[in-house]
C-alpha cells in the first residue's frame, strides 16, 4: 500500500477470528462449579423422604399414640350389652384374649393389656356395669380417664388413668388409684371380698374433682383429686385384669 508522498507501508495484520456461535471457554469454566453443586433428582428425593419421616416421627412422639378423632359420648350416652359375636370397631384390644361369649365380655390372664373403648368420655360422668369373677382371687379391675391405648409391655405397668380395683392383691384390698396402683397416694376402700361366681353392679362417678365408687349401691371408696386427669390423653375407659377369669356385661355410660 502507498501513501500520498509515495512511501509504502505494510498493511495491518488481521485480528484473530472470533467464533460466531457457542459459549466461550471462560463461560464454560464459570458454569462448571454451578453444575457440580446442583444435587441430583435422586438425592433430592432422599432428602425429602428423610424430612417427611422425621416430621412423622415427631408427630407420633408428640401424640404419645393417643387416639385422635374418636367419637365423643354425648347426651344420649353409650351402652353395650355385648349381645353379639365380635368385639366390633368400638373396642381396641391391646393384645389379650378379650372375647364375647354367651352375651358377655370375658377375659382371663390379661396381665394389664386393657380393652379400650374408642369413645371420648364426658368430663363428668357415670359409668356402670355388671361383673363377676370366676376366680378365688377376685381381682376386678377397670381404668377411667386413660389415654385409650396404653398397655403393659413388662411386668410393671403404670396406667394413664384412675384405676379401680375390687378384690385385688389376693382378694384382700379395694383400691382407687391415680395412675399408680401401688402408689402412696392411692385410696384403700372399705374391706369387702369378691365372692366367686357372684354378679356385682359397679358404679363409678366423677363430679368436679371427686371420684366415687359404689358396689351394689354401697359406696366403698372415693378420692378428691385437686389435679384431675382430664383432656386429651385422659379421656377413655377400659376394662382390665391381671389373671382372674372375669365376665363383664351391661356397660352404661352417662354424662353428668
Amino acid at each position: 500500500m502507498s501513501t500520498l508522498d509515495g512511501s509504502s507501508v505494510s498493511p495491518p495484520a488481521p485480528s484473530p477470528a472470533t467464533p460466531r456461535s457457542g459459549p466461550s471457554r471462560d463461560r464454560l469454566v464459570a458454569r462448571a462449579p454451578s453444575l457440580a453443586r446442583r444435587p441430583s433428582r435422586a438425592a433430592s428425593r432422599l432428602a425429602l423422604c428423610a424430612s417427611l419421616a422425621l416430621c412423622a416421627s415427631l408427630a407420633l412422639a408428640s401424640s404419645s399414640c393417643t387416639p385422635q378423632g374418636d367419637p365423643a359420648i354425648g347426651a344420649s350416652g353409650f351402652t353395650d350389652a355385648f349381645d353379639r359375636d365380635e368385639l366390633g370397631d368400638a373396642w381396641l384390644n391391646t393384645g389379650a384374649g378379650w372375647r364375647i361369649q354367651d352375651g358377655q365380655l370375658t377375659i382371663r390372664n390379661c396381665r394389664n393389656r386393657p380393652l379400650w373403648l374408642q369413645r371420648v368420655l364426658p368430663r363428668d360422668v357415670r359409668i356402670e356395669f355388671d361383673v363377676r369373677s370366676e376366680s378365688p382371687e377376685g381381682d376386678i379391675k377397670v381404668e377411667i380417664f386413660g389415654d385409650g391405648s396404653s398397655r403393659a409391655t413388662t411386668e410393671s405397668y403404670t396406667a394413664t388413668s384412675y384405676v379401680v380395683i375390687f378384690g385385688g392383691w389376693g382378694n384382700s384390698l379395694n383400691v382407687l388409684a391415680r395412675m399408680d396402683e401401688h402408689g402412696a397416694d392411692r385410696v384403700v376402700g372399705a374391706r369387702q371380698r369378691v365372692e366367686m361366681g357372684r354378679t356385682y353392679h359397679v358404679r363409678v362417678e366423677r363430679r368436679a374433682t371427686r371420684i366415687t365408687v359404689w358396689i351394689d349401691d354401697q359406696e366403698i371408696m372415693s378420692m378428691d383429686d385437686p389435679r384431675p386427669l382430664e383432656g386429651r390423653g385422659h379421656d377413655h375407659f377400659a376394662f382390665n385384669d391381671w389373671q382372674a377369669e372375669l365376665w363383664f356385661d351391661n356397660l352404661n355410660i352417662t354424662a353428668l
